[in-house]
């Protein structure tokens, strides 16, 4: 079983196949038969998981088991209480409504590499960081949240995947390292079951989401 952690760079497609005009998952990783485990837009940033195991890679991906994810998010003005309590509550977003979750106001991160592009600023609008963890993981999820309560996320980094953290990992974007199951949290006889992914079929067009 390979798991790998990989610090997905701002840009890049959660995938192996080519994409006209963006970077994939291929510029990063050179390890065959590994797959994403989930996904992360290409303008967000962070921790994306890979594994060449199916049932591991169900059982990252697959919200029923409520492997928590945390991310950081710069928005577009400072949240205030209510805002806060929203997004711990649960935010109805149309479609359907968020479980409840972790928010936190935290100061901007001292270690955290540059963007390029970098984000855009207004003058007159302050920007803030917010620490959120769910359990889900919906199509831009955390984006939609924190415009729901009135301030837009410019900035989007995942750190953490259950008990495997960016932030002690020390890899820069496009670095990956290979880890342990345990790392997670899981124990053996959920994952005991391999089950290959699917091979990486030659690429017959782009599809982007």
């Amino acid at each position: 079983m390979t798991l790998l952690a990989l610090n997905k760079p701002f840009g890049t497609m959660s995938q192996f196949s080519a994409h006209r005009g963006r970077p994939t998952l291929a510029d990063c990783v050179r390890i065959p038969a590994v797959y994403p485990a989930g996904r992360l837009d290409a303008d967000s940033e962070g921790l994306l998981l890979l594994t060449d195991d199916g049932a591991l890679q169900a059982r990252i991906a697959d919200p029923r088991h409520k492997l928590p994810k945390t991310y950081l998010a710069q928005v577009e003005g400072i949240p205030d209480a209510t805002a806060l309590a929203r997004l711990r509550a649960g935010v109805d977003l149309g479609d359907f409504r968020t479980l409840p979750a972790q928010a936190r106001l935290i100061d901007e991160p001292d270690w955290l590499w540059p963007r390029t592009p970098s984000i855009r600023y207004r003058a007159a609008i302050p920007t803030q960081w917010v620490e959120l963890v769910i359990h889900e993981g919906k199509n831009r999820q955390v984006r939609r949240m924190t415009a729901a309560v009135g301030y837009p996320t410019l900035r989007l980094i995942r750190v953490a995947i259950g008990a495997v953290d960016l932030r002690t990992l020390a890899l820069e974007p496009g670095q990956h390292r290979e880890i342990a199951a345990a790392a997670l949290g899981l124990t053996e006889d959920r994952v005991r079951v391999r089950r290959p992914v699917p091979s990486r079929r030659p690429n017959r067009g782009t599809r982007s989401r």
